[in-house]
């Protein structure tokens, strides 16, 4: 049986190139755009705004031509960590998903962690990504901004601009910290070796303290090559030898005074491009730094849409054609597969082993997979692989408006607009509650004669005993034919009267957004300020007493999270529920929402026809009243920043 210990809830694999935020339009998206205009997903017409709104639908793929065994017998032994799902945020995207600044955190993305910690009692979060590497710490930046990046300088595949900071980056973090448990990961710039920019490192120490959990050493080093950062025969050996370098300079340059910082580095971060985490163990690199490393670490994607996101002239991927790979319980496998030796190996040394970058696709996902409920059944599917296989975390990337992940609503639209809730935040809620808050959770995929891969079914045991079972059903039928029935008992121990149960439901594995967790939802585009709407529903299911069995029917699709005893159910257990206000205005004026199209021929700023005649600010010296007509709305929850917030 797998044993893990997972150490975040966080928002996907690789074959090929490195993931990175879209920081600036790209080229030509008209190769999967069929409908609707930038602001309004339901318009008519070729979509022109950013990928992470297209509502452009796939077309679900057709059932198994074989027959499915769609009854399931579950049979649990009475015999056997907890885990969180992290989230990794691209660091030039932090002010957009974070907050502005210190002082102005975004309350969806509170609202959102503190779903999470209520369910298991902290969150992990890495800021990092290839914007790490070259990232440099400085004073101050014009009109008070936290960080700025230099898209004229852009380098690689991925388009990565130079990204400068300043210290309140650090306090931002920092202050979501006193409001939610949120721990962090950090990384170093390892572009620049000699010497290393250290800055960084105290900063983070003197700032973040014991919120700060691990420092990345490098991001995907094997990828240095290929991107032109480092010469051709860069290795496994060179790595060590940087890692080398790095410790002995914050050891002797003063930015490591309480030596926390050399303790608690991660690596080697592969992406398994230039060489396998198997060839960096061989360079004794975890003996020699067992002081040093608190996790192990490898980054992957099981595809890229680097073609078409970033024009490099490759074969751009039809996401059709791409999307029955992802409705297979033999993909996740396939990923996990490769780092089960890694995994051992890890275990023999005593350090956790972490997937700290994944998603559906690298540079940006697939339209249609990446931003549909296929996504969100895989990703369930993915971290329990994961857990069954003795990894220790993993950790959900996410990006900017031009990538089909979850997101925060345009700037220029965070007035009227709110944030969407992409489908692997449901894969990460629903995960937190089937792994808890005991961090005594133990993960089996159960071997049960005749399953096919598109039914896995998981078991979650906590100190031997059998707790909770996880159900996924990935095929598409509306007529009820391919439905399964979990017939659930454990041998040696008396069924309960009853289970409860939550659904995570959709339509169709190609709907994208509104999918429902028990009941609830967090909406369709620009819809959530992160807290779940409508009333939760958890089913009661009546079991068998003379059979001693229970028996609980999943539609086709669908995912069931089986609470097998009344102390399972973990929504709770992590700390009371919390949700937050906004106590801070961005705007007073013209704050009303409208429909655009209204907009776009309304009276504009004709306020030389009369003073109350315009939508826009009365230019200096023009008529207008000043203030008394002005209608702010605010409301709880309703804006997008929280105020009043000192720097810890």
């Amino acid at each position: 049986m797998g044993r893990s210990i997972f150490l975040a809830l966080s928002l996907l694999f690789r074959l090929g190139h490195a993931a990175i935020t879209v920081y600036h339009a790209q080229g030509d998206q008209a190769a999967f755009t069929t409908s609707a205009s930038g602001a309004d997903p339901t318009s008519t017409g070729t979509y022109t705004g950013p990928a992470a709104y297209n509502p452009t639908s796939l077309s679900a793929p057709p059932l198994p031509s074989a027959s499915v065994l769609t009854t399931l017998p579950v049979q649990l032994q009475n015999s056997a960590k907890g885990s969180f799902i992290g989230f990794s945020i691209e660091m030039s995207v932090t002010n957009q998903v974070l907050g502005n600044n210190s002082t102005l955190i975004q309350v969806p993305f509170l609202n959102l962690m503190a779903n999470i910690q209520q369910r298991a009692g902290s969150v992990m979060v890495r800021v990092g990504g290839n914007t790490q590497e070259s990232a440099v710490l400085v004073d101050t930046l014009d009109n008070g901004r936290i960080l700025e990046k230099n898209l004229t300088g852009v380098t690689g595949t991925t388009q990565t601009p130079p990204l400068d900071y300043t210290r309140d980056l650090l306090y931002l973090m920092r202050n979501i910290s006193s409001f939610v448990n949120v721990h962090w990961f950090l990384g170093v710039p390892w572009f620049v070796t000699t010497p290393f920019d250290t800055a960084i490192v105290r900063a983070s120490d003197e700032i973040l303290g014991d919120y700060l959990l691990g420092l990345q050493a490098g991001n995907e080093p094997d990828f240095y090559t290929l991107h032109g950062h480092r010469g051709g025969t860069y290795g496994p050996n060179d790595y060590l030898g940087e890692f080398s370098d790095f410790i002995n300079q914050i050891s002797s340059d003063g930015s490591d005074d309480t030596g926390r910082a050399r303790t608690v580095l991660i690596g080697p971060n592969l992406a398994s491009f230039a060489w396998t985490p198997q060839e960096q163990w061989d360079t004794g690199f975890v003996d020699q730094f067992a002081d040093n490393l608190a996790f192990l670490a490898v980054e992957k994607y099981p595809a890229d849409n680097c073609a078409l996101m970033f024009n490099t002239g490759g074969e751009i991927v039809d996401p059709q054609t791409e999307l029955p790979k992802y409705l297979t319980h033999q993909a996740p496998k396939n990923i996990v597969t490769r780092y089960l030796n890694d995994t051992a190996y890890a275990q023999t040394k005593n350090k956790p082993f972490l997937m700290f970058e994944t998603n559906t696709a690298s540079c940006g996902g697939f339209l249609g997979i990446s931003d549909s409920f296929t996504a969100a059944l895989w990703g369930i599917d993915y971290v329990l692989t994961m857990a069954h296989s003795n990894f220790s975390g993993a950790m959900f990337h996410l990006g900017g408006q031009n990538v089909f992940y979850n997101v925060p609503p345009p700037t220029n639209e965070s007035s009227f607009h709110q944030w969407t809730v992409g489908p692997l935040y449901y894969s990460a809620l629903v995960m937190a509650e089937a792994m808890g808050a005991s961090n005594q959770s133990q993960v089996l995929d159960l071997p049960i004669d005749g399953i096919s891969d598109y039914t896995p079914v998981y078991a979650i045991y906590e100190n031997g005993v059998p707790k909770r079972v996880a159900i996924i059903n990935y095929m598409d039928d509306s007529t009820g034919a391919h439905d399964v029935e979990a017939v659930i008992s454990i041998s040696g121990t008396t069924m309960p009267g009853e289970v409860k149960v939550k659904y995570l439901a959709a339509t169709t594995v190609v709907q994208k957004g509104s999918y429902t967790w028990a009941g609830q939802t967090f909406g369709y585009h620009y819809e959530s300020d992160g807290r779940p709407m409508g009333d939760e529903d958890i089913k009661s299911v009546v079991c068998d007493s003379a059979a001693q069995t229970c028996t609980v029917k999943v539609p086709a699709p669908g995912m069931a999270l089986v609470f097998l005893t009344d102390d399972s159910s973990t929504e709770g257990a992590g700390v009371p529920s919390v949700t937050f206000a906004t106590t801070a205005r961005t705007k007073t004026r013209n704050t009303v929402t409208a429909d655009p199209s209204v907009l776009a021929t309304s009276n504009g700023g004709r306020l030389s026809d009369h003073e109350l005649a315009g939508t826009s600010k009365p230019p200096n010296g023009g008529v207008g009243l000043r203030a008394s007509v002005g209608l702010v709305f605010v409301g709880v929850l309703s804006g997008v920043v929280l105020g009043l917030l000192g720097r810890a």
